[in-house]
């Protein structure tokens, strides 16, 4: 008799393992959606008004520096190479980012080389922070208190909301500081757009004899189960135990939509860095597809806010509280009799796309051995190091 098995969540943690559970067993799997789509937060759909395929919670460019997850991928749409230049303003005046020698040069009305550039913004870090512990300190020892207020303190405060000072360090490691006129925003070898959308890629992934899909399917943990042989979570994990010993923080975004003619802003994302400005950035996904053209175009102003019971949770704010509960679940999680959690809600991390499917994918591949050889299943894809 064939192994019957649940996923909750049809984002790309629920696909991939789908797919490479049915790639690899004679089983049959079930996926429950709690929205009316397929996708997650990397829902994309074509635009009625204008023609765009819209990112229906947000830009979601694809990389990543590993050549097998680019294959994978692009074995089940074409994905077309894509440069993300962002652009911030701050005080008025629009510059690159990330960081690099053009934005050094035009803030501080200088003509430097890559070598002075480097020992020039040395001067400005802050040396008497020898182990930056926060997002601060990190910023104000790596580029000095100049460049942190221009470009970070301000945006980080409204995307985050609360000062920067609470935030873990590792946050700016995700922003990279360069010495050179190079303003792509991702420096991964592999960086590109499905031409049919993100939704389509997933539509592909489970297209399956033996997957089925339930849209607006809500999981209830109280509810018997029992016929299947495992289940596997890709929600939040607070969620899964009914926020037993209270709510993860997190953040969500709020969407402007504007419609206008022509070309809006002239290039995909273009950051707020200045405080009293209330919205973080503005997305016009026209500019995701440079191969389509378009007389119209879309575009979205960005709200941060505190993620409500009735918000969809967006970016895990792993504060000390959080980090607290976070090992509560976990722990709690280990002691329930065949579930496994996985995904960036489950584990509570920030997660990029390719780092969601190469989890799932080594994930899918570790519960299949366990099944086989007849030992315990994994629980969580990773081992949290508080």
């Amino acid at each position: 008799m064939k192994n019957r098995y649940l996923i909750v969540g049809a984002g790309f943690s629920g696909c991939v393992l789908a797919s490479r559970l049915t790639a690899l067993m004679d089983c049959d799997v079930e996926i429950w959606e709690e929205r009316p789509h397929l996708g997650g937060n990397c829902h994309t759909k074509r635009d009625e008004s204008t023609g765009v395929m819209v990112h229906e919670y947000g830009p979601h460019i694809f990389n990543t520096d590993k050549k097998e997850i680019w294959d994978y991928v692009n074995s089940f749409t074409e994905f077309r190479p894509y440069v993300h230049r962002v652009k911030a303003v701050s005080k008025g005046k629009i510059y690159p980012l990330p960081v690099n020698l053009h934005t050094i040069n035009q803030f501080f009305d200088r003509s430097f080389t890559p070598g002075q550039a480097k020992e020039f913004l040395e001067t400005l870090a802050d040396k008497t922070i020898t182990e930056p512990q926060n997002f601060e300190e990190q910023a104000l020892r790596f580029i000095g208190k100049e460049l942190y207020e221009a470009f970070f303190y301000g945006y980080t405060k409204k995307q985050w909301g609360c000062q920067p000072s609470e935030l873990p360090a590792s946050i700016l490691k995700r922003i990279p500081v360069r010495f050179n006129y190079d303003d792509n925003y991702h420096s991964n070898i592999y960086t590109g757009i499905p031409v049919d959308g993100y939704t389509a890629v997933m539509e592909k992934m489970i297209h399956h004899p033996g997957i089925h899909l339930t849209l607006d399917k809500k999981f209830d943990t109280a509810a018997d189960h029992s016929s299947y042989n495992h289940i596997f979570y890709t929600g939040p994990v607070d969620a899964f135990f009914n926020y037993e010993f209270g709510r993860l923080g997190y953040r969500t975004v709020l969407f402007e939509k504007g419609y206008a003619e022509g070309d809006f802003q002239g290039t995909t994302q273009m950051n707020y860095c200045d405080e009293a400005v209330p919205h973080t950035r503005i997305t016009e996904h026209k500019h995701f597809t440079p191969w389509e053209q378009h007389d119209r175009t879309i575009y979205f102003t960005e709200y941060s806010k505190e993620t409500t019971p009735s918000d969809i949770p967006y970016y895990p704010k792993r504060l000390a509280a959080d980090i607290e509960l976070l090992k509560k679940y976990r722990a709690k999680a280990a002691s329930q009799n065949r579930v496994s959690f996985l995904g960036r809600l489950a584990t509570y991390r920030y997660m990029d796309m390719h780092h969601v499917i190469g989890e799932a994918i080594q994930f899918a591949d570790a519960f299949v051995s366990s099944t086989k050889s007849a030992t315990a299943a994994p629980v969580f894809p990773n081992e949290e190091k508080f």
